[in-house]
Parts: C-alpha cells; structure tokens; sequence
C-alpha cells in the first residue's frame, strides 16, 4: 500500500511540474509578443533602447562573430534564442 501511495503523489507531483511549465512557457510567448510590439512602436517613433552591451553586439557582427553577438544580445536583453537571433539579424542589415 505505501508504494501506491508514493507512486500517486509522484504522479500528482509530476502533473503539477507540467502545468507549471506549460504556463510559463504561455507566459514567455505573451512578454516576446509585447516586447515585439513595443520594439515596433520604438522604431516608428524613431528612439532606440541606449545600452552599451549592444555596442558591443554591433562590434562583433562588424568582426564576423555573429553567434558570440547573439550570446551577447540574449544575456543583455534576456530574450529567447529567436528573438536574439532576429534582432541581430535586423542589426546586420
């Protein structure tokens, strides 16, 4: 009987890690989806985000480190992978 007690709450432990990160994978889309729309606003009105790790992400596009600019980009901003990588593929162009 102990072992089916153990294996239930394992079970019930595990279904609630998984709604856990289901949500905040939900969450994370939702602030990418903002941050997008707010970086939209931002270039349409002509200002830019001043921060001085991004100068060094232009520096290494300019010197052909265009993975080493991402690493940068994410740990700067803290966005995801895709994120960073579009945003510095927008800075290369």
């Amino acid at each position: 009987m102990d072992i089916l007690t153990l294996l239930a709450v394992v079970v019930v432990v595990l279904a609630g890690v998984g709604g856990i990160e289901s949500r905040i994978s939900r969450v994370d889309r939702r602030m990418a989806r903002v941050e997008r729309k707010l970086d939209r606003i931002l270039d349409h009105l002509g200002l830019r985000e001043e921060d001085p790790r991004l100068e060094e992400v232009t520096r290494l596009l300019r010197a052909g480190k265009r993975i080493e600019a991402i690493k940068v980009y994410r740990e700067t901003t803290g966005v995801g992978l895709k994120e960073a990588k579009d945003a510095v593929d927008r800075m290369a162009a």
